[in-house]
Parts: C-alpha cells; structure tokens; sequence
C-alpha cells in the first residue's frame, strides 16, 4: 500500500463511520425533511440513497481509471443520474440504504488500499470536476459527502 493513502483511507473511514453514526441517530418524520427543494425536493433518506449511489458509481469510476480507461463519458450529465438514481432508490427503506452504504464504503475502502503510486496517479473523467487523478478521486469521495453532510447539519 502506498503511503500516499494513509490520509485519504483515515479520511474514508472518518466520514462513513460518522455519517452512519448520524444517520443512525435518526428516526420517524426525521427522515422526510427537505434538505434541497431544487431541482426536486431531496429528502433526509433521499440524500442518503444519493451517497449510497454516489459511493458504488465513483467507485466504478475509479477502477475504470486505474485500469486505464476514461472515466466519466465527456457527456455525462450528473443531475439526469442523481434523478434517475432517485427513481430507482425511492422505495429503499433508511435501514437498508444504511447497510448498503457501508458496505458500498468498505469496498471502496478495501479497493483504495491496494492501490499503487502508479494507479493513484492515473487520470481520468470525474463527473463534476473533469480530468483528475484517481487520488484526487478519492479525496473527492470524502469532500462530497462531507458537503452534503454540512447542508444536512443545517436542517437538522
């Protein structure tokens, strides 16, 4: 394992242990307040099933990249798959997404630490950002969900 990892692994398992945590937390009507109202209204759980999404899709992204190809395609629209995911996740009970978030997070976590210098620095397509190195990738898992955690806090 590189030790370029260290900081980005501790940072992964930082932010899913506390976002289980707070989700955890959670109960009844909680789960139903607004965080976003634009483009649609984005629930508690709805942004839950957004991380989950985000966690198994970045994922593919990134081995995609390590193994050489592209990425992203230059013509990913993110806002059409977060409304598609929404749809297919809609019906997805919060204990469910909970459990599968953390699962979906050890992959990641198992995955980026078998990574080499080489991998970390291949590049590739990231939905938001462009063209970034698979190490950049990883921190951007943490710092997406790390902002969406922020806009939660607010309404919480």
């Amino acid at each position: 394992m590189s030790q370029r990892l260290d900081e980005p692994l501790a940072r992964l398992r930082k932010g899913g242990a506390k976002t289980t945590e707070i989700f955890s937390s959670l109960a009844g009507d909680q789960w139903q307040r607004v965080v976003y109202s634009e483009p649609y209204p984005w629930t508690v759980r709805d942004l839950l099933a957004h991380f989950y999404s985000a966690e198994l899709g970045l994922l593919r992204l990134m081995q995609d990249i390590a193994a050489g190809g592209p990425g992203a395609p230059e013509d990913f629209d993110y806002n059409e798959f977060n409304a598609a995911e929404h749809k297919r996740l809609a019906g997805v009970p919060p204990a469910q997404l909970l459990t599968d978030l953390a699962a979906a997070r050890e992959s990641t976590i198992t995955w980026v630490s078998g990574l080499t210098d080489a991998e970390l620095d291949r590049t590739g397509r990231h939905p938001a950002l462009g063209v970034v190195s698979v190490e950049i990738f990883i921190t951007a898992i943490y710092g997406h969900q790390l902002m969406h955690m922020r806009d939660f806090a607010r309404i919480r």
